[in-house]
């Protein structure tokens, strides 16, 4: 055994991006998406800087480093490597379907809806030109379990059967597979019948 342990982590704590204005962080962050604007103070390492913290509806935190001499730019944030490609907030069915709509009564030009079989995506930019997604599940994972045990076992489903990429049967199948393996049952055949 070597003496090189890991850091294990335990979810994302924040993440900081770097803001134009005060206004438009709040404009966007809160009065787009919904986030409630939470905690405000200076950025301690930069007296010229606000620094403001909204909560994206885990509890978490997205805070934003702002600076009222900097002005919205909408021109796509870099993407070579090391950039941070886009950011992606869950919402619910209801919300997503109503998304494109509220989008575009705002004048946010947007991706339409993308399928990507285990959960549909609609993209857009922020006032500042960061890639931002809006993502449905297709799945409710079943209680005591989240989102990454199903994408796990729909994972290995899809790769034994050679599949491109994750659809419904796998979610279904991998669903059923954490349901029989967290509740038991008091029939001694468990497999599917036909009571017709």
């Amino acid at each position: 055994m070597t003496d090189i342990q890991r850091i294990q982590s335990q979810g994302v704590h924040h993440i900081t991006l770097t803001g134009a204005d005060r206004q438009t962080s709040i404009d966007f962050w809160e009065g787009v998406l919904g986030m409630p604007f939470i905690f405000d103070q200076p950025n301690l390492d930069d007296p010229d800087e606000g620094h403001l913290y909204f909560d994206p509806g885990d509890g978490r935190l997205i805070t934003i480093f702002t600076n009222e001499t900097r002005k919205p730019d909408r021109r796509r944030t870099p993407m070579e490597p090391g950039c941070v490609h886009h950011l992606a907030f869950n919402v619910s069915r209801a919300s997503f379907l109503l998304a494109a709509e509220r989008l575009e009564a705002r004048g946010i030009g947007h991706s339409g809806v993308k399928d990507r079989g285990f959960m549909d995506s609609i993209y857009f930019k922020d006032p500042l030109g960061l890639l931002i997604e809006l993502a449905c599940y297709k799945f409710e994972p079943p209680v005591g379990c989240t989102h990454a045990d199903v994408m796990i076992r729909a994972h290995r489903i899809r790769v034994a059967a050679g599949d491109y990429n994750i659809a419904e049967p796998h979610l279904a199948a991998a669903i059923e597979e954490l349901v029989l393996a967290r509740q038991d049952s008091l029939s001694k055949d468990r497999g599917p019948r036909n009571p017709f």
